[in-house]
């Protein structure tokens, strides 16, 4: 509901005529961000940015002058980070503002 009110206030403070090809480009940029989080998640999630990061440490260890060796070592990889509860609800919330898109587009279509 907190999408959907928040697609409304988008819609009437940033659109000049209100049509519904307006509210659907409205419900598509948010249905965007949505998307593209839950897409970031996934990769820090499965680990792609763990070599990376690790590397990184490694050789911040290697070149600073104090001694990190062990610091670099004990820190948690990001995809020990990712909050899975959070990547739930973000996922839930993308794919039912797929859904209300598409049955958007179904309805201005068919009308």
């Amino acid at each position: 509901m907190f999408n959907i009110l928040l697609i409304g206030v988008l819609f009437f403070l940033f659109t000049t005529t209100y049509d519904l090809a307006n509210y659907i480009n409205i419900v598509f940029y948010v249905c965007f961000f949505y998307v593209l989080s839950v897409l970031l998640v996934y990769t820090i999630k499965g680990g792609f940015y763990d070599g990376i990061t690790f590397g990184f440490r490694r050789f911040r260890g290697m070149m600073s002058k104090r001694d990190y060796m062990d610091e670099w070592k004990s820190k948690p990889l990001p995809s020990k980070n990712v909050n899975t509860g959070i990547y739930a609800i973000l996922k839930f919330q993308s794919i039912c503002l797929i859904l209300f898109l598409v049955l958007l587009l179904l309805i201005y279509y068919t009308i």
